[in-house]
């Protein structure tokens, strides 16, 4: 029987467990934590960087009580730092090749020094940039993604005016609308986006769909370059037919829990079950526990090194109370007046380089069922163009600069071949994006002055 409903853990419960997960370093254990750093020549953590912050310079420059020097020497490179030091798979990233991690398995901890720079910076209300004189050049941006947010404050500060065109009402993007709740507190993801509007010469118009508002070709006309950062909106299907009441897509639940004001009105069940094995499945998983859900279990078709989620964030699940079983798919739905009763899994084998079924299931009664095995981009939004953009593996095709095949167009973050679904790369994306759509414009400009 369904037992679907809110309210399984009084409001105040539900609100402690939704709390900072990683608490913020004090002065004094920053202290400590940045002179463990031994300041690397071509250093390792740099190169795992995918914006190549500076790192042994801001943990120098903290250990030497300069955090706001700090936060400019990351935000100079990663805009979006404050996020990044919060959300970033830092354990496979900069810490994963730490030279302490390497030879005493235990690494410094850099997201947590680099979370504590950015937070003196914007506690001290320091705003290290500005608008670059005008340049006279108008960009267009669809998306108020990270990518997009990123590539347009790149460009404001290099003298262009840009417009973001954001399908929803608020931007922010994977960063707002896609991180589990306890990851990014006390609306951080909001203040990070104020922070980089506030460079000036950025207009951000909301409610302005690609495809139904505003088209490429339109906006070519209008503006003298175009990047598109609108990431990914479609979801991929279990492919079982019809799915009965209480099959959720993990995605649309955790941009409801993000923004909703009483996390203890979310409807929950009493057994759920989540399929998938990255980042999505395991937030998804983490924290229905934490709204009340009695029995989560993720199931994912191959084993614990294939997962995409990190052993860190499987082992934080699990931490939580989730069941991780592997080597397994659904295969069929139990329902009971239409409404989820149960999902019925099979053990599969890799054979081969794919994965075979075995003909053996087991059936896992739950009253709720969260699809988390993937989003995919959605070229429907491009259809109507006048001119084709070159597609890839199902995403727009790119060049080292992110240009696409459409001269003035630029791309970036999870949309093209390659995303990652890593703020800390669509960032990187929409900065290099917006260098390239600048030595573009500048030397427009210079042959018109000839």
């Amino acid at each position: 029987m369904s037992d679907i409903r809110s309210g399984r853990l009084h409001r105040d419960l539900i609100e402690a467990a939704f709390g900072d997960m990683t608490p913020p370093l004090g002065l004094n254990e920053a202290r400590v934590a940045a002179e463990r750093c031994l300041f690397c020549h071509d250093a390792p953590c740099v190169k795992a960087c995918p914006t190549s912050i500076d790192i042994p310079l801001f943990i120098r420059q903290i250990a030497a009580h300069n955090p706001i020097g700090a936060a400019r020497t990351i935000l100079d490179a990663n805009i979006m730092g404050a996020m990044c030091a919060r959300v970033c798979p830092t354990e496979n990233l900069c810490e994963g090749v730490c030279v302490r991690e390497v030879s005493e398995g235990k690494a410094i901890e850099i997201g947590r020094l680099q979370r504590h720079a950015t937070d003196a910076a914007f506690a001290a209300g320091r705003q290290f940039y500005k608008a670059g004189p005008p340049t006279g050049r108008r960009v267009a941006v669809i998306g108020a993604g990270p990518a997009g947010l990123a590539c347009a404050h790149k460009l404001a500060t290099l003298g262009h005016a840009v417009t973001i065109f954001e399908a929803r009402q608020k931007a922010g993007g994977l960063n707002e609308f896609g991180i589990a709740a306890y990851k990014a507190t006390n609306g951080i993801a909001q203040e990070e986006v104020d922070y980089i509007l506030a460079v000036g010469a950025i207009t951000i118009e909301q409610g302005k769909r690609l495809g139904r508002d505003v088209t490429v070709s339109g906006l070519k006309r209008e503006f003298d370059a175009v990047f598109l950062g609108m990431g990914l909106g479609g979801v991929n299907a279990l492919g079982l037919g019809a799915e009965p009441e209480g099959v959720l897509d993990a995605v649309d639940y955790i941009a409801e829990l993000r923004q909703a004001p009483d996390k203890a009105a979310l409807p929950v069940g009493r057994r759920v079950v989540v399929i998938g094995g990255g980042m999505t499945a395991i937030d998804i998983a983490t924290q229905v526990k934490k709204l009340g859900a009695e029995e989560v279990t993720i199931a994912y078709r191959r084993g614990k090194e294939q997962m995409s989620a990190s052993a860190h964030e499987q082992d934080v699940a699990q931490t939580h109370g989730v069941t991780i079983r592997h080597w397994m798919r659904p295969v069929g739905f139990v329902s009971q007046g239409g409404k989820l009763a149960a999902v019925t899994l099979e053990y599969v084998r890799a054979e081969g380089g794919t994965i075979k079924g075995t003909g053996e299931t087991v059936t896992v009664p739950c009253d709720q069922l969260f699809k988390a095995i993937g989003q995919i981009f959605t070229p429907a939004d491009l259809a109507s163009e006048e001119a084709p953009i070159t597609m890839k593996a199902g995403r727009i095709d790119v060049d080292p600069e992110r240009r696409t095949s459409w001269p003035g167009v630029w791309a970036g973050g999870d949309c093209i071949t390659g995303g990652q679904d890593l703020t800390v790369s669509a960032v990187e994306d929409g900065k290099q994006a917006a260098l390239s759509i600048d030595r573009m414009l500048t030397g427009a400009m210079r042959q018109a002055a000839e």
